[in-house]
């Protein structure tokens, strides 16, 4: 049950794994497969496995089109079973510029494609054509993607007349939850599913009925409760995404962007030309995987040992000290790692310059305890009082002026005046189509739209057990982290065997009707986001697992969705559903 172990060992198969891709050879990705390969590979390891050139297929075709000899070389293709990719493959068949062709599809290959291939390769260069199912970006071990956008528009169009306008989404989201389970090399003991959206329902039944028909998802079931696959709806919790962030990986996607594990710090005051695109991956930065999920406070401290660390090891080898030749031979060995290690000081020191500038610029920490307390409280009055405050203030910028706003109507919507409330933002200067969100939020997932939950006794019950886990910043109590996505709630209900089947229906047939009792409560549970989910809630679920294994807990769980949103990105698509 780890993303990122099950992407690089079908990577290692690819580049280095048997004898018939041994030797020097191109490595051919298509755009998908290049972020799925940079997560778990650099460059330079990429290399290390005799591989000569890595290129995109469409490259290949533009950049090569007049050149007819043929390369000694073999060419390796890792791409998803697409119509398109296999276009490609087709047209470098008709003209072959490579010795043979290794072909290693990221998914399910239709008998039509292969077909197609075997009719075209009339030069039978053609050597292999595997299926390895690594279809989703593996982010952290814990966390996996699709980055499929405008899937919120695709939720809202399930069950109607549009539905047709995202069968391209839908299909790919299909895949990749398929992809999923087959990386992990898990056949289900049940699938359940968001009762009140026609897309996680679809989703989770034409999910089932694929492993029904197919027998490669046959893997051996555990004797105790398996895995449980959960098909939720981003709609049933609009909250988290729009609050500000306080842990590095979540705060970074939230003020700087984190798009494919990079970090564009072009244009920020005082970065240096090298450090103004940075790379931010857990398997390529030891630092990063052990702070991902610290929260600001630790943060700082973490990146100071860090700093003192550095000045250390560097001390020890000091130029005025090379005396002799030997001196100077150990130097020269150690400079690649020091030069190493600098840049990645460099880095996390300029990330964190940056963020603490953007957080005193926005007064983020005062504009997040508020959002914190609409989260997490209800107490009208007082909160009308501090939103008109922060609406007439210069130091709230229009963006949290508007995240203020939507966490206020989505709590009071029912007893609170939101035409008044969007006539207060008009004021403060939030821009029309910013104001006009408001309607637009509350159609998407207000309390007629979204699941139950949300703002229930039982989700505060929950936040409630879960307090003695907050951590804190600076030394004092963590108002800034109060919030415990629905999510949480939801998996907690599964472990206890509480999750009621009237709002999380089980897909009929999924469920083993032998199964005892006392196992239907799942070891392991894959749940899938349909719409996104966030960096909070991959920090929520990491320390999930990492206090079940402390604590020789059985329960583990991988969370994966559409993509992974920020505020920004989550209200872009929102617009897009045209609600």
């Amino acid at each position: 049950m780890d993303g990122i172990a099950a992407i690089r060992g079908y990577i290692d198969r690819i580049v280095n794994g048997d004898e018939q891709c041994r030797g020097m050879k191109v490595l051919l990705l298509d755009n998908a497969t290049t972020h799925i390969v940079s997560c778990v590979y650099s460059q330079t390891e990429i290399l290390q496995n005799e591989v000569y050139l890595v290129s995109r297929l469409e490259d290949v075709e533009r950049k090569n089109s007049n050149q007819p000899t043929t390369s000694h070389l073999k060419a390796v293709c890792f791409m998803r079973p697409t119509d398109a990719n296999i276009g490609l493959i087709i047209r470098e068949l008709a003209k072959p510029r490579f010795a043979e062709y290794h072909l290693f599809f990221s998914g399910i290959v239709t008998s039509g494609q292969i077909r197609m291939l075997a009719e075209q390769d009339v030069s039978e260069k053609i050597k292999r054509v595997q299926e390895l199912y690594g279809d989703f970006i593996p982010i952290n071990e814990d966390l996996l993607s699709l980055q499929s956008g405008d899937t919120l528009a695709m939720t809202v169009a399930a069950g109607t007349s549009w539905a047709p306008k995202y069968a391209h989404l839908y299909d790919r989201n299909l895949q990749g939850l398929q992809g999923m389970l087959l990386a992990l090399k898990r056949q289900p003991s049940a699938i359940r599913y968001a009762g009140h959206s026609p897309c996680a329902e679809e989703l989770a039944k034409d999910l089932h009925d694929t492993i029904v028909q197919d027998d490669i998802f046959h893997f051996r079931k555990s004797r105790r409760g398996g895995l449980h696959v959960l098909v939720l709806d981003r709609r049933d919790d609009p909250v988290t995404p729009l609050l500000s962030q306080w842990t590095y990986q979540a705060m970074v996607h939230e003020l700087l962007g984190l798009n494919n594990h990079r970090v564009v710090l072009k244009g920020a005051p005082n970065i240096p030309p090298d450090l103004e695109e940075v790379v931010l991956s857990s398997t390529q930065d030891q630092f990063f995987c052990d702070n991902r999920h610290k929260n600001f406070g630790e943060l700082g401290e973490e990146i100071q040992r860090l700093l003192q660390d550095y000045q250390k090891q560097t001390a020890q080898h000091n130029t005025s000290n090379l005396n002799s030749i030997e001196d100077m031979q150990a130097f020269m060995e150690k400079f690649p790692e020091l030069r190493s290690r600098s840049h990645n000081v460099s880095k996390h020191v300029a990330i964190m310059g940056e963020l603490a500038r953007l957080v005193e610029v926005c007064s983020l920490m005062d504009v997040s305890q508020f959002e914190q307390e609409l989260a997490c409280a209800d107490d009208q009055n007082a909160h009308w009082r501090e939103l008109m405050q922060k609406l007439q203030s210069d130091a709230v910028k229009i963006p949290d002026k508007l995240r203020l706003g939507l966490l206020f109507a989505l709590r009071y919507e029912l007893s609170g005046n939101i035409h008044m409330l969007q006539s207060a933002m008009d004021k403060a200067g939030v821009p029309p189509d910013m104001v006009e969100l408001v309607n637009v939020m509350l159609r998407y997932a207000g309390h007629k739209s979204r699941g139950p939950g949300l703002y229930g006794e039982h989700h505060n019950l929950m936040k409630k057990m879960t307090k003695s886990f907050i951590t804190s910043v600076q030394g004092v109590q963590n108002v800034y982290a109060q919030h415990i996505p629905l999510l949480m709630d939801t998996i907690q209900s599964v472990i206890r065997g509480k999750l009621p089947t009237s709002t999380h229906p089980l897909v009929p047939g999924s469920a083993d009707v032998a199964m005892q009792p006392e196992a239907a409560i799942p070891e392991e549970i894959l749940v899938f986001v349909v719409g996104g989910v966030t960096y909070e809630e991959g920090t929520k679920v990491s320390e999930f697992n990492q206090a079940q294994a402390n604590q020789g807990g059985r329960f583990r769980v991988i969370l994966g969705g559409s993509t992974v949103h920020n505020s920004t990105s989550f209200l872009e698509e929102l617009k897009r559903t045209s609600l």
